[in-house]
C-alpha cells in the first residue's frame, strides 16, 4: 500500500511540476525546419513592426500548446524564437530560461519595439512576449493563444519581470 502511495504521489508531483513550468521548461518538439531569416537591422522600429505584426497575422489564435511549435499549437518561447529567425533573422535559444539570459536589461519605460518582455507567472514559470509598441505585445497566451495584449493590464503589470534588448 505505501509504494502505490507513493507512486500516486510521484505521478502528482511530476504533474503539478510540468504544469507549473509553464514556457520555460525544455520543450519536445524542434523549431529548426523554420527558416531563417536575413538579419533586420533591430533599430528601425517601424520596419521591426512591420515584420513583427505580419508574423501575427500569420500566428494569430494558434492555440496554446505547451513544448509545441507550429501553428498547430505554439508555446511562448516558441513563438519568440519562431519569429526572430522567420521574420527578423535572428537565432534565439528555445525557452524562456535561456532566452532571458540574452541582450541587456531594458527598464519598462525605455521599451523599444522588437524588445522582448518577460514576466514571472509563477514560483517557478515565466512567460514571454515581443513588445510592439504603445504598451503592446505579441505572446502565445495560454488561454487565448497567440493574441496581442497590454502591459496596463492588472495581470501583467502584477507579474511584469524584466525586459531584454537584442541587438
Amino acid at each position: 500500500m505505501l509504494l502505490v502511495n507513493n507512486q500516486f504521489l510521484a505521478v502528482v508531483l511530476c504533474f503539478l511540476l510540468a504544469t507549473l513550468s509553464g514556457c520555460s521548461s525544455t520543450p519536445n518538439k524542434s523549431s529548426s525546419s523554420f527558416k531563417l531569416a536575413k538579419p533586420v537591422n533591430l533599430s528601425d522600429s517601424s520596419k521591426v513592426k512591420s515584420l513583427v505584426l505580419s508574423q501575427y497575422r500569420l500566428w494569430k489564435g494558434t492555440p496554446y500548446e505547451y513544448g509545441g511549435t507550429d501553428l498547430n499549437g505554439v508555446d511562448c518561447s516558441a513563438f519568440v524564437q519562431n519569429t526572430y529567425r522567420t521574420k527578423l533573422g535572428y537565432q534565439l535559444p528555445r525557452t524562456t530560461r535561456t532566452q532571458i539570459k540574452l541582450g541587456h536589461r531594458v527598464s519598462k519605460n525605455k521599451l523599444k519595439i522588437g524588445d522582448i518582455v518577460f514576466f514571472k507567472t509563477g514560483r517557478h514559470s515565466l512567460h514571454n512576449g515581443i513588445y510592439i509598441g504603445n504598451s503592446k505585445f505579441i505572446h502565445a497566451s495560454s488561454s487565448k493563444g497567440v493574441t496581442i495584449s497590454n502591459l496596463e493590464n492588472r495581470y501583467w503589470q502584477k507579474t511584469y519581470y524584466t525586459s531584454k534588448r537584442i541587438r
